[in-house]
């Protein structure tokens, strides 16, 4: 499936509109889990393999205890990544190395990892470190394409940069972030996002193995939005030998998705 968005000259923030009304849609998505949890029965059930949840900034595993329920319901090894909240410090990333080689020692599997906002971001660079551990990546309005002041994500390079200089921030870092890993990946995406701008928030070439996604619904949100749990439950299908594109099939995806996805 080819994605017809492209990613304009000039990346604007999020409209004051989308900005202000951001707290009260999520607030409707937070509302759904429970009714959606009852009435989904279309999900296969899933292997057991594990998957490591990465919260978005100042964030901690109570956002994705939803989402973690959920995936343990249909079969799946969900886990929290246990570091506390998420002040967007790099060195996570050697913390959730030794994480993810302990989860795949103990089941024997490969790991996936899904990652919301700056989540996203390290579940990205997780794998291109540990790439043979890894089964696929899902990124949740994660703004890899841009995080740098140029390109109008400023919020979040100074998030990365608090307390240093940019000039002490590793330039190799920065520049690797825009860049897919190299496992199957799925980026899941807002044109409605109030937090972050949606043209960062995917890869500009989609390939047999990435595939962007776009949905209805709020930034804060996304972990809980029924359309996003129903993409996740079929991602978790697939394995690097198996993956495919997702086509939706489930009304309430019909409902959600906009008319570019088919």
């Amino acid at each position: 499936m080819s994605n017809s968005t492209e990613l304009s000259t000039e990346i604007k923030k999020p409209s004051l509109f989308w900005l202000a009304t951001e707290t009260g849609r999520a607030l409707f998505e937070w509302s759904t889990i429970i009714p959606y949890n009852f009435i989904d029965n279309n999900c296969d059930s899933g292997d057991g393999h594990p998957v490591l949840l990465l919260p978005g900034f100042m964030a901690t595993d109570s956002s994705n205890k939803p989402l973690k329920r959920y995936l343990n319901k249909w079969g799946y090894n969900a886990f929290g990544w246990d570091i506390g909240r998420n002040f967007a410090k790099v060195e996570y990333l050697d913390m959730l190395s030794d994480r993810i080689e302990e989860l795949y020692d103990e089941y024997g599997m490969k790991v996936s990892l899904i990652g919301w906002s700056l989540g996203g971001i390290f579940a990205r660079q997780l794998a291109k470190r540990r790439p043979k551990l890894i089964r696929q990546v899902i990124t949740l309005g994660s703004p890899f394409g841009g995080i740098t002041q140029r390109n109008h994500a400023r919020w979040l390079h100074n998030i990365i940069t608090v307390g240093k200089g940019t000039q002490d921030v590793d330039p190799d870092l920065l520049a690797d972030i825009p860049v897919p890993p190299e496992v199957p990946f799925t980026s899941i995406y807002t044109k409605e996002d109030g937090i972050v701008p949606w043209e960062v928030c995917y890869e500009k070439t989609e390939s047999p193995i990435i595939q962007n996604i776009q949905v209805r619904g709020s930034h804060l949100g996304l972990g809980v939005n029924p359309t996003v749990l129903n993409i996740i439950a079929d991602r978790l299908r697939y394995q690097e030998n198996n993956w495919q594109p997702f086509k939706p099939k489930h009304f309430i995806s019909d409902l959600l998705f906009y008319p570019s996805i088919s």
